[in-house]
């Protein structure tokens, strides 16, 4: 437990021992360090303590803070100032900044995990592309929104299955067949026509080209199961290689298909039978989803005797939590929202209220060219495959550019700034902090009395330097924050902010001065936790590491 949590903890204490309030409500009482570079005057530490007890104390809010001036102390506080309506600042001493960096220096990453954590399996369900044809650019952004938060929450200390949906039963993958059946049949000369609805992609007259170079001009023989399964095989490599090329592995690639094969499905059906949320209608098995929540109840096996989606969503649900998992966490487009609402209607007719679903909603992506808008269209075959954008950006650029908006926010992706090798790209701005900090190490091992840095060399923390401390410090509550509200772009905001602080102090101070030692390496130290901390958001983000640049 680091200085700072000691100091909230109690500051919480005193809350409720002097007002005789609960810890709950105390809880909401926040004693936030003060990062912001533009209001160091307001303190080190602030609370909304006295706004938030003064309705239910039923008392001004400004005597409240006067009183908590006067009554509250700590030995690492060195004065309480009251501001505005009744914001309460705290200043910490010169020796809470020594012991918050040398707890630094000495814990490392150690210093940002949780002190304590409860066990907790999460399945991590993203991307889950159909394997009709490659990644296009909107996939991009589904993709690092799901992978960063599972770094994060392993990071953390949760079990995380990252887990991808494939969706290889079902009419798609019997047009994706027949699409690809008549692209052979056109490479072989006959005249036929791919059907309007069918997949029009160049990629398929890749693939058929491939196929028929594989198994010769009687391939078409064969029955439409086998181009099928040859097209879905290959179309899910693809996938599998272009996630892999922009850093991302999944331990687990479902298959849709094992549901109604197994059993799965027919056992989510009895399951629902036996309480009665089945009926039949038309020649049809309904699901009476309207009774929890739904606009409509859902037909889950067709008069034809097929099942639907809906029928794999039960099963799938079902499955998550068979094998353990604890806390379901999906990620799909802004368009899939009522099927959200589905989601959670469903899981209480499977008596699931125990198990948390979170739905991370994110809005598409534009990619921006000159002043035009491109439109995309998978079936018409108009669409920018993400492989193409990762081969002409690089993974890095990708992956930082995908993540720097909130989910719900439009992200236009401007590719004239991505391809900028300058600080204006905020991909090489950060990494560039990076770089800056292993050359300024680099440099003092050429000096002997700059060598072999340790805790003890922290005693000299300007207050030009607090502000490093404190923002480096805050990164253990941003990633607590990022596992319970899933926000993954904080990551990319605080590693640009902290950039900015850090630029900022070099432009201003001299890290290495011969004639002062004692401040040198303790500027050394400073730049150790830095590098380190750098490092680390980097490896949550995915983002490499470079030597030099």
């Amino acid at each position: 437990m680091n200085i700072i949590i000691k100091i909230q903890q109690s500051f919480i204490e005193f809350l409720q021992k002097t007002f005789a309030i609960d810890q709950q409500l105390a809880g909401k009482c926040t004693f936030l360090l003060n990062v912001d570079p533009l209001k160091q005057q307001f303190g080190d530490l602030s609370s909304n303590a006295a706004m938030v007890l003064a309705k239910i104390l039923e008392k001004n809010p400004r005597e409240l803070a006067q009183q908590i001036k006067t009554e509250f102390t700590h030995p690492f506080v060195e004065k309480v100032e009251i501001a505005g309506p009744g914001f309460i600042n705290a200043y910490l001493t010169h020796e809470a900044f020594v012991q918050l960096a040398q707890e630094l220096f000495a814990q490392k990453e150690n210093f940002f995990k949780p002190d304590k954590l409860k066990s907790k399996k999460y399945i991590l369900e993203f991307v889950s592309a159909n394997p009709t044809g490659p990644l296009h650019l909107g996939h991009g952004r589904n993709a690092i929104l799901g992978d960063v938060l599972g770094n994060v929450l392993r990071f953390l200390g949760y079990d995380v299955i990252k887990e991808f949906y494939v969706n290889d039963a079902g009419m798609q993958i019997k047009k994706l067949g027949d699409s690809l059946k008549v692209r052979i049949q056109q490479e072989l000369g006959h005249n036929v026509i791919l059907q309007e609805d069918g997949y029009q992609g160049l990629y398929l007259i890749d693939l058929a080209k491939e196929c028929i170079k594989e198994y010769g001009n009687e391939v078409e023989k064969n029955p439409n199961s086998f181009f099928q399964g040859y097209a879905k095989d290959h179309l899910q490599r693809q996938i599998k290689d272009t996630l892999e090329s922009y850093g991302i592995i999944f331990d687990e690639w479902f298959s849709e298909k094992d549901l109604h094969t197994d059993g799965s499905i027919n056992h989510a059906i009895e399951f629902l039978k036996k309480r009665n949320h089945l009926y039949e209608k038309d020649g049809a098995l309904w699901f009476a989803s309207s009774k929890f929540g739904d606009d409509k109840d859902r037909v889950i096996r067709k008069k034809d005797g097929q099942w639907t989606y809906a029928a794999a969503d039960i099963a799938y649900l079902l499955n998550k939590v068979a094998r353990g998992g604890q806390h379901l966490i999906m990620v799909l487009g802004h368009d899939h929202h009522s099927y959200a609402t589905r989601l959670q209607n469903l899981k209480k007719a499977l008596e699931l209220e125990h198990v948390p679903l979170d739905i991370i909603l994110y809005q598409l992506v534009k990619i921006k060219e000159g002043e035009k808008q491109l439109q995309m269209s998978k079936r018409a075959g108009r669409q920018i495959n993400l492989h193409d954008i990762i081969k002409k950006i690089g993974p890095d650029v990708a992956r930082f550019f995908y993540l720097h908006r909130k989910p719900e926010a439009q992200l236009e992706f401007d590719l004239e700034l991505a391809l900028k090798h300058t600080n204006e790209n905020p991909v090489y701005y950060v990494q560039y902090a990076y770089v800056r900090t292993k050359s300024i190490l680099e440099k003092a091992e050429q000096e002997k009395l700059l060598h072999d840095i340790t805790t003890a060399d922290l005693q000299d923390i300007s207050k030009q330097e607090q502000l490093l401390v404190k923002k480096i410090a805050s990164l253990k509550s941003l990633l607590k924050t990022i596992s319970t509200n899933l926000q993954t772009h904080l990551l990319s905001y605080y590693l640009i902010e902290l950039a900015d602080i850090f630029h900022n102090y070099y432009a201003h101070n001299r890290v290495i001065d011969l004639e002062n030692i004692r401040k040198s390496r303790a500027r050394l130290g400073l730049i150790l936790i830095l590098r380190n901390t750098f490092g680390l958001a980097l490896e949550l983000l995915g983002i490499s590491k470079p030597e030099k640049m």
